[in-house]
């Protein structure tokens, strides 16, 4: 089974950072307080690796708890949305290059994980998509909203769960080198959100009568 390839800490912890960053910035926008903002920013950063260990793969403590530098940019990322909330949206294309580098990552991190686990293809790719978008998920259902992903609009799971689907069939079925099938996996889903945004790629309203 693959288990070669490890996501770089740096990069792990700046995802988490700034998908904390969101959680933060949800709780700025909803008014709430101290306790708040720390817990939306703990479920966005880590929301999708604590499903994928804790629900999924349970194989002891999952790794985001047991490692201190990822509650450290969790911390991070609430003081950030919390103290700057405002002035965020300068950084919009920022941080539109970082979520959608994290969102290929996670998903990819994720789909490998659970084949290193032994679980077959299909659970890999959907457990990776998990780890990719559970943190959004969860915070929008804390705060009482729909959750984005199950609207029409830009490509976000999609480009997610492209990125899994390629990595596992290079992987599982075709036997390419998991560093690279892992990086065409990564730019996949990379691809596919940004021109999604760029070129208005959206999803459409699925109807039973059609």
């Amino acid at each position: 089974m693959p288990g070669r390839f490890q996501l770089p800490i740096a990069f792990d912890v700046a995802a988490t950072f700034l998908f904390a960053v969101t959680g933060a910035l949800a709780a700025v926008r909803k008014r709430y307080d101290l306790v708040g903002a720390l817990v939306l920013a703990l479920v966005t950063g880590l929301g999708g690796a604590l499903l994928r260990d804790g629900l999924f793969l349970q194989q002891g403590p999952p790794v985001v708890l047991a490692d201190p530098r990822y509650l450290a940019g969790v911390l991070a990322g609430a003081a950030a949305g919390a103290a700057f909330g405002r002035r965020l949206h300068r950084f919009r294309l920022l941080f539109l290059l970082v979520d959608a580098a994290a969102l290929g990552v996670y998903g990819v991190v994720g789909a490998q994980k659970s084949l290193a686990a032994g679980l077959p293809v299909v659970s890999a790719t959907l457990v990776g998509a998990v780890n990719a978008v559970g943190g959004g998920v969860l915070r929008d259902v804390l705060v009482r909203e729909e959750p984005l992903i199950f609207k029409p609009g830009e490509f976000y799971a999609v480009a997610a769960l492209a990125g899994c689907v390629l990595y596992v069939t290079l992987v599982a079925r075709l036997g390419v080198n998991e560093l690279a099938a892992a990086l065409a996996g990564i730019a996949l889903a990379f691809s596919a959100r940004l021109l999604s945004i760029r070129l208005g790629w959206r999803t459409g309203a699925f109807r039973g009568d059609e």
